[in-house]
């Protein structure tokens, strides 16, 4: 009984002392529980939202979408520890600057690989380019295979394998052939000053009717484009879709030979008038005289 007496007392003195400090640790903790449980339903909403995204008419690229889901992840893990950390009194300002100051120490030290992934972001944002076009870029040139934050790889005509840093592929002009769905095709034929320019056009008018491929819109047109030293260069222009655009060129060009030499025009080959002057010698003329 004595010993109850004492029990009881010492924890009503120790709750009068405490009961602040105490009642102040229980609410943090429920705070803390709070912004795990928030922290961890706003991380899954937004992944599900980026996922939601990427599959419906915005058409986001999944190497961003996938980029973006663990930017949410990591970006609300930090933004709740601080809070946590703030919540226990805890002076997250010096932490911060240690942080940053390390940041800084890492950025210098990686500040090419760094730069690879900010242009790598760029162009996954902007979606220069995607799996599947043919780009050409720095002299190297191939089909897209694979984009990721650091590289992008491309696969040439010949089967050769590229692998290009972002930041190289960011920091030079771009050419994407399959980006707009179309190309214009130029053929370029030359005839004999002798030819018929006419019969060259009624010649390239066939080939355009005759291939369905052609777009309609823009037109095809035929036109004289120069005038040689050997030959008179008609040229064959007309638009297609970037997936057949090939298979026609290889036709054609194989094709318009035939065509020409059955109409009875020529290509002529290069040549070149060469005229011979003969000088007497003064001193033959001197003695005949």
């Amino acid at each position: 009984m004595i010993f109850y007496r004492l029990m009881n007392g010492f924890w009503i003195d120790f709750w009068n002392s405490y009961s602040g400090s105490i009642l102040e640790f229980i609410r943090d903790i429920i705070t803390t529980v709070i912004i795990i449980l928030a922290g961890v339903i706003i991380s899954r909403a937004a992944r599900r939202l980026i996922k939601r995204a990427s599959s419906s008419d915005l058409k986001i690229d999944d190497t961003v979408a996938l980029f973006l889901r663990h930017v949410v992840r990591y970006g609300i893990f930090i933004i709740c520890l601080i809070m946590i950390l703030n919540t226990f009194g805890i002076s997250t300002a010096s932490l911060l600057a240690v942080l940053g100051a390390a940041g800084v120490a890492v950025g210098l030290a990686l500040k090419d690989t760094l730069s690879n992934i900010a242009a790598g972001i760029i162009l996954l944002v902007l979606r220069t380019y995607r799996q599947g076009d043919y780009i050409e870029f720095g002299g190297y040139s191939g089909t897209v295979k694979d984009i990721n934050l650091f590289t992008t790889t491309l696969e040439t005509p010949e089967g050769i394998y590229i692998s290009a840093p972002n930041s190289s592929i960011w920091g030079t002009p771009l050419k994407n052939y399959t980006r707009n769905g179309r190309r214009r095709m130029d053929l370029p034929v030359s005839i004999a000053y002798s030819d018929s320019i006419d019969a060259a056009f009624q010649v390239m008018q066939e080939i355009i009717v005759n291939e369905s491929r052609f777009l309609k819109d823009p037109e095809p047109q035929i036109v004289v484009q120069s005038y040689g030293d050997n030959s008179i260069t008609i040229l064959l222009r007309a638009w297609t879709t970037v997936d057949v655009y090939w298979a026609i060129y290889w036709d054609k060009m194989r094709i318009i030979k035939e065509k020409l030499e059955k109409a009875g025009l020529t290509i002529p080959f290069p040549q070149r008038d060469i005229h011979l002057f003969v000088e007497k010698d003064a001193r033959v003329d001197a003695q005949a005289t």
